[in-house]
């Protein structure tokens, strides 16, 4: 089937709104794929794509319409990134990590509304959401999302250590970023961290910091195998006061949070596993054209209809069509109203659906390496930055095997895994 946009590969039942947004995504393909591989060459952002987003209005794309943004959902964003991602996964990545700080702006406003909050709290807790909200909408900032650190944990995905003390009017921050996108390119970014005197996830809390603040500092760059242009390199945190009015640091807001999502964490994750996906169907695509358009020199007869090119296009083609499943029945599960099952059933689906779609993408990836043959290795073709891209997913987040076990925990045990921990003092 011909799709007249990229994303109705992933939803082939776009409403008429959702269209209209895709169309605008749809619109600055070219010009991520014109420096995709100068982005991928050089390791770094490629800074007139941050205009680029902005002038297409879609760094509020999944913000309300009151908030001067585009008003989508989850599926917006899914689409959005699965066309991106067939162009630059490295900047849909960047874009999704700018998309996915919306989340704590609206789920505070939905935990408002739930009653999760005492009145004392609502003014502190409204005021924050919409700061994120007129940040991405009427501001059009791109923001960077830093929650990952380079301490780890046994029995969680992030271990937050950077700690937060309360000051004069504000708190300072101390810590490490290892990971968030943007790096260097994002107006302000937003900083999970621990509040002091707190062990527990009921102390966490988050802080808006201006990229050029008084103690921020660029993490080095690393030379990384694929996403290579998403400036996700992290930031050093020493003595960085944050103003109360850039603070969400209630104890017991981050959890409150986290409740009222859906999906799992905050939301949004299943648009980073779109981005897979994109990439896969873009090497897929590239290597089919590829072997189509040449031929035997004996027979005349295109390459891909030989027994051995029809035997990995068929593969290819169950294992793309397996990832879009899994993605789509995820977004559902998220997005569907009325809601078709419970929270639990929501993450242990994501759980395996994380894995199943990386894994299936980077099969895909395998695939069309092996039909484009030594001609598809050189580093700057599309199959081997699309195979290179991929990879970082089978370790991004939670890798397929950890994310099996947890899955199975929660089906034994019912028990659901913790997302958060924090350093002890």
């Amino acid at each position: 089937m011909t799709h007249t946009l990229t994303a109705e590969y992933l939803f082939d039942d776009l409403s008429l709104a959702e269209r209209e947004r895709a169309a605008r995504v749809e619109a600055i393909l070219p010009a991520l794929r014109a420096h995709a591989e100068e982005v991928d060459a050089s390791g770094q952002f490629y800074a007139p794509h941050r205009q680029t987003l902005a002038d297409a209005g879609l760094l509020g794309l999944v913000i309300p319409e009151a908030y001067g943004g585009l008003g989508g959902g989850l599926r917006d964003l899914a689409a959005a990134t699965f066309a991106m991602g067939t162009a630059c996964p490295s900047t849909a990545l960047a874009y999704f990590f700018h998309c996915s700080t919306s989340s704590r702006g609206l789920l505070a406003l939905e935990a408002i509304a739930e009653g999760r909050f005492s009145a004392e709290e609502i003014p502190i807790v409204h005021r924050f959401a919409e700061n994120v909200l007129n940040r991405m909408g009427r501001q059009r900032q791109l923001l960077g999302n830093f929650a990952s650190e380079t301490a780890k944990s046994s029995q969680s995905a992030v271990f937050i250590a950077t700690e937060a003390e309360r000051a004069d009017g504000g708190w300072v921050l101390n810590g490490v970023k290892s990971f968030g996108c943007n790096t260097g390119v994002a107006d302000a970014y937003l900083v999970a961290a621990k509040l002091k005197g707190y062990d527990t996830a009921e102390g966490l809390a988050m802080f808006f910091v201006p990229r050029d603040a008084a103690g921020v500092r660029e993490r080095p760059t690393w030379d990384a195998l694929g996403m290579r242009g998403s400036a996700s390199h992290g930031i050093i945190l020493e003595n960085v006061f944050v103003p109360d009015e850039d603070a969400l640091a209630l104890p017991g807001a981050f959890v409150k949070l986290m409740q009222t999502s859906r999906g799992s964490l905050m939301g949004n994750q299943p648009a980073i596993a779109a981005i897979y996906l994109g990439a896969a169907k873009a090497a897929f695509d590239f290597a089919l054209d590829s072997t189509t358009r040449m031929r035997f020199q004996d027979t005349g007869r295109p390459i891909a209809t030989s027994p051995f090119h029809q035997e990995l296009i068929g593969k290819a083609a169950v294992a793309l069509e397996t990832a879009r499943l899994w993605l789509r029945r995820q977004v559902e599960l998220e997005t569907c109203e009325p809601p078709i099952a419970d929270k639990d059933e929501v993450v242990q689906h994501w759980r395996l659906a994380k894995g199943v779609i990386s894994e299936n993408a980077f099969l895909v990836a395998q695939l069309a390496l092996k039909m484009t043959g030594t001609s598809g290795t050189a580093n700057r073709g599309v199959v081997a930055r699309m195979f290179r891209d991929i990879a970082m997913s089978l370790v991004m987040a939670f890798p397929a095997e950890r994310g099996r076990l947890e899955a199975a925990k929660m089906i034994t045990d019912g028990a659901e895994t913790r997302t958060f921990t924090v350093k002890a003092d």
